[in-house]
C-alpha cells in the first residue's frame, strides 16, 4: 500500500467506545465519517495522509446536550434582537466542555418572543465556529403553574384551541425539535398526538400530573421527561407521580422513557441521582439546562425576563432561593455522575452521547463511533477531562497542555 488519501485520518494509540464496550484499538475517519479500516486495507490498497498518536486517550463520541438555556453572557430567550450572534457565542464556547452537538432551549416567553427567536435558531453541522444545533427546544409556556420554577406566570398558556393554541403561540414549527408540556393540562393529549406525527418529541415537566396522566401522555406520543425530579411533583409510594414513568407497566412493548436529569450537584442529591440510575439506567440522559451564568462569575445575570443571581456557584431567581438552571458545563456533569452514582465510565458517557441520540432518533449517525457515522468526537484522559474535540473529523478545541502527534 503506496497511495496515500488526503481525506483519511488514522487514530491510533487510543480507547475507543462503541457498541457498549471501550476497545483498544485505531479510530478511522474520511470525509468527515468514522469508516471501516477493512475496506482501505483490502479493497483500496491505501494508507492515510495524516496519523494521530492519541497518547492513549479515550475517544467518545461528542457529548449532546438536549436543553442549553444560554451561557457565557448569553439568554436564547432574552437576546432577541441579536439572536444569530448569541448563538454562535455559546455553540463555539460549547466545545472546550466536549459539547459537539446541542438544542438551544428557550423558556416560557410572549408570542412575540417565539415568532422573533424561532425563525433565526436554524439546524446547523456544526464545525470550527461551533457546535451543531439539532433543533430548537422549547421549555413552555404549556406548563403548570404550580410548578413554573423560573418561568414567568404571567405568560404561562392553555390549550384552548388545541393544537391550533401551539401555532398561534410558536408560529412556524420547522426549526424545533422538542417541546416540554405539562400534559394534565386540558387539550394536552390531542396536541402531544399532534406534535408526535410531526416528529417533534415530547417532554412531560413543569408539571403537577399523577402517574396516570402521565401513562396516558406517553401513549399519545410523549417520549421524555424534562429534568426529573425538578419542577414536578415528589415522589410518593401511592402516587409517584410523573417519577413514576421510570418503571411503570404501561409503557408501550419496546418503548423507552428518557429522562434528563442535571448531574450537578445542585439540583439533584447524588442519592436521588444513584435512584434513577439504578431504576432506569437505559433511559438516563445527562442535561445541564445551562442559563446565561454558565461561565461566568458569581452576580446578577438575565435569564428570559427575569433577573438571576448566581450565589457560591448555584443561580437563584434573584432575591429568592428558588433554583433557576445550572451553571455546570456538561463535562463536569459526566465526572460528578460519574463519581456519585458508581456506574461505569462507559455507562457515563452512554448518558451524555447515546442516550441523548437515541432519544431523537438520531443515533444512526450521532451519539455512537459506528461505521458511517458523522465523526464528532472527543478525547480524555483517565479524569473524563476533555484532551480535544473533533467535528466531523476536524479538530475544532484542543486544551494548550495536550500535545498530539501527527505523522505524515
Amino acid at each position: 500500500m503506496s497511495n496515500k488519501s488526503e481525506s483519511l485520518k488514522q487514530f491510533c494509540n487510543c480507547k475507543i467506545l462503541r457498541n457498549g464496550q471501550i476497545l483498544k484499538e485505531d479510530l478511522w475517519v474520511r470525509d468527515g465519517k468514522i469508516i471501516d479500516p477493512e475496506k482501505i486495507f483490502y479493497d483500496e490498497k491505501i494508507i492515510p495522509e495524516i496519523i494521530i498518536d492519541c497518547q492513549d486517550a479515550l475517544i467518545s463520541p461528542g457529548y449532546i446536550d438536549l436543553q442549553v438555556n444560554g451561557g457565557f453572557g448569553v439568554d436564547f430567550s432574552h437576546n432577541i434582537d441579536n439572536v444569530e450572534n448569541g448563538i454562535n457565542k455559546v455553540a463555539k464556547n460549547l466545545l472546550e466542555h466536549g459539547v459537539t452537538s446541542f438544542c438551544p432551549t428557550i423558556v416560557t416567553s410572549s408570542k412575540e418572543t417565539y415568532r422573533k427567536v424561532l425563525p433565526k435558531i436554524t439546524k446547523t453541522k456544526g464545525g470550527k465556529s461551533g457546535a451543531a444545533i439539532l433543533g430548537v427546544h422549547i421549555e413552555g409556556p404549556f406548563i403548570s403553574s404550580s410548578k413554573k420554577g423560573a418561568h414567568e406566570e404571567i405568560l404561562i398558556r392553555q390549550f384552548d384551541k388545541g393544537f391550533q393554541s401551539v401555532l398561534d403561540v410558536y408560529g412556524n414549527l420547522n426549526n424545533v425539535c422538542c417541546i416540554t408540556l405539562a400534559p394534565e393540562i386540558p387539550n394536552a393529549l390531542s396536541v402531544i398526538k399532534e406534535l408526535h406525527e410531526r416528529n417533534i418529541m415530547i417532554s412531560v415537566g413543569h408539571s403537577i400530573a399523577n402517574l396516570k396522566e402521565g401513562e396516558e401522555a406517553v401513549k399519545h406520543g410523549a417520549s421524555f421527561i424534562t429534568h426529573l425530579f425538578n419542577a414536578m411533583l415528589p415522589f410518593h409510594h401511592r402516587d409517584p407521580g410523573l417519577v413514576g414513568l421510570l418503571t411503570s407497566d404501561q409503557i408501550p412493548l419496546g418503548k423507552i422513557i428518557y429522562y434528563g436529569i442535571i448531574a450537578d450537584g445542585v439540583h439533584t442529591h447524588p442519592a436521588a441521582l444513584r435512584i434513577a440510575h439504578r431504576t432506569h439506567p437505559e433511559g438516563l440522559v445527562l442535561v445541564t439546562d445551562a442559563i446565561s451564568a454558565l461561565g461566568l462569575k458569581d452576580g446578577i445575570h438575565q435569564l428570559g425576563q427575569q433577573e438571576i443571581e448566581v450565589r457560591n456557584g448555584r443561580a437563584y431567581i434573584a432575591g429568592t432561593n428558588t433554583l433557576c438552571g445550572s451553571i455546570a458545563n456538561m463535562s463536569e456533569c459526566v465526572q460528578f455522575f460519574k463519581e456519585t452514582s458508581g456506574c461505569t465510565i462507559m455507562e457515563a458517557l452512554e448518558a451524555a452521547t447515546l442516550h441523548p441520540a437515541r432519544s431523537l432518533k438520531i443515533d444512526s449517525h450521532k451519539g455512537v463511533l459506528n461505521f458511517g457515522a458523522d465523526a464528532d468526537l472527543i478525547m480524555l484522559n483517565d479524569k473524563l477531562e476533555i484532551l480535544s474535540t473533533w467535528i466531523a473529523g476536524e479538530c475544532v478545541f484542543e486544551r494548550k497542555s495536550n500535545s498530539m502527534l501527527n505523522v505524515h
